[in-house]
């Protein structure tokens, strides 16, 4: 009997902070389009609803899908999704139903979530529909080891580091400690 050696390759887990600008430009990103056919009536918009989630789909689905695991958002952050099987990590992004389903899951979250931030001035009650975000999003900050969320946890994916983007955080960083310097 030989012994073969697995080569495993070790994944750097994508820390929440950079997750959380990534998710952010993904939605700002959405929520603009959206807001593009807002009317000026009170109330929720089922036009700007629908637009937010074609937008959604489309750069949360489509694009990470033919761009190997990464939307704009991860893109500017270094950031990947890939699958969890077995509890190791594979090389390999998410098939298109199960990113379309943990997708969906992520867009009802940013969804509410842009409800909320278009009626928090008619309705402080609303601060309740970020509730689905926070609860999704803790389950990460508590989960120390693979740092993954309800949705990740539920559709078997994780969020990596990759070698493959813009570094935004990083060219912040520097711009940052620049300006920094030049004022001393």
């Amino acid at each position: 009997m030989t012994l073969v050696e697995v080569n495993r390759r070790h994944y750097q887990r994508g820390d929440i902070a950079r997750r959380g600008m990534a998710l952010a430009v993904d939605f700002f990103g959405a929520w603009f389009l959206s807001s593009i056919v807002r009317s000026n009536q009170i109330g929720i918009q089922f036009g700007q609803i629908f637009i937010f989630i074609f937008a959604w789909i489309i750069f949360r689905v489509i694009i990470v899908y033919n761009n190997q695991g990464q939307s704009l958002g991860r893109w500017a952050f270094d950031l990947k999704v890939l699958e969890v099987a077995n509890g190791e990590i594979v090389n390999r992004i998410p098939q298109f139903q199960t990113l379309l389903l943990r997708e969906g899951v992520i867009c009802f979250s940013s969804l509410l979530l842009s409800i909320f931030l278009g009626n928090i001035i008619l309705n402080p009650a609303a601060v309740v529909l970020l509730l689905p975000l926070i609860i999704d999003g803790g389950a990460a900050l508590s989960d120390t080891q693979m740092r993954q969320a309800f949705h990740d946890r539920f559709f078997r994916t994780i969020i990596v580091s990759s070698q493959r983007g813009y570094s935004l955080d990083i060219k912040i960083k520097r711009l940052v400690e620049k300006i920094q310097r030049n004022v001393r």
